[in-house]
């Protein structure tokens, strides 16, 4: 029977970021290598094992998808011992979130375009409307992100071009109203970065498109919840979606370019829904 006053060892397992690692594993061998308790620690990340007999022991904690930490536990008479707070380091040395749902906030986030005009300058844009859910998972490899946009939403700041852009000629929002992405997989693409597999469905057409991601962290906001933050990006060919319309000026120039730059800034609420706040 697991005690709750000194006795037992008592941890408090955490990523570096100070989230608890639920079910992470505590071994603790003695100084011939027999093995003596083995424990699973809470969904809150704590530890509380029974009482062991005085001595020093090597405590050894391990948990899927990170590296293993060790401590030396000196067991005084009192037959436990506080180990305080141990940190598992993610495999591979990068943070994510922990585990669970986590919801799109729109008001602080942006989905943003960029588009060639005349082969010389950029024009920007961004979808005003949107949502959607990330879900992380203990592999986080097996992690998935559903989003849908409002295509009615565009504003390049011009009224003019903005109603082209709605109309059949580009998105043809009375036809398509919903910009859908679902994620198929995740790689990992370097240090903090993978690659996200996914099916964008645009103008009524769907295409296998790939976002690249980075994890910038995670924090309290001042509403009480918890907010991680992400930024992706891709480049999408115009023509592969069905939007072909161009105008050609003059030394064969075309006044809009061939391809579309996504860039996303995403900040995620941990739960399933948005807490008030502005």
């Amino acid at each position: 029977m697991t005690t709750t006053g000194t006795a037992g060892l008592r941890a408090r397992i955490r990523t570096k970021d100070g989230w608890a690692v639920p079910h992470a594993v505590l071994t603790v061998t003695d100084m011939t290598g027999r093995q003596a308790l083995r424990q699973e620690a809470s969904q809150d990340g704590l530890l509380a094992t029974d009482a062991l007999a005085p001595g020093t022991y090597t405590a050894i904690v391990t948990a899927v998808g990170y590296g293993p930490v060790a401590a030396t536990a000196v067991v005084t008479a009192s037959g436990g011992t506080d180990l305080g707070s141990l940190v598992l380091t993610r495999a591979g040395g990068v943070e994510l979130p922990p585990p669970g749902p986590w919801t799109i906030d729109p008001a602080h986030s942006t989905v943003s375009t960029v588009a060639q005009h005349l082969g010389l300058t950029s024009v920007h844009g961004r979808f005003k409307e949107f949502g959607g859910r990330i879900e992380v998972t203990e592999n986080p490899l097996s992690s998935n992100v559903e989003a849908v946009i409002e295509a009615a939403s565009i504003d390049t700041g011009n009224a003019m071009r903005d109603g082209h852009l709605r109309s059949p000629d580009f998105l043809d929002v009375d036809v398509h109203p919903k910009i859908t992405y679902r994620s198929t997989g995740i790689t990992p693409a370097g240090e903090a970065r993978w690659t996200v597999h996914g099916e964008l469905a645009l103008h009524g057409v769907a295409r296998s498109v790939d976002l690249d991601l980075s994890y910038l962290g995670t924090g309290p906001d001042p509403w009480g919840g918890v907010r991680a933050s992400f930024r992706a990006s891709t480049e999408l060919r115009r023509e592969d979606f069905a939007m072909n319309y161009n105008q050609v000026v003059q030394a064969g120039i075309a006044a809009i370019g061939a391809t579309l730059r996504v860039e996303l800034d995403i900040q995620a609420v941990q739960g399933e829904q948005l807490p008030p706040g502005p």
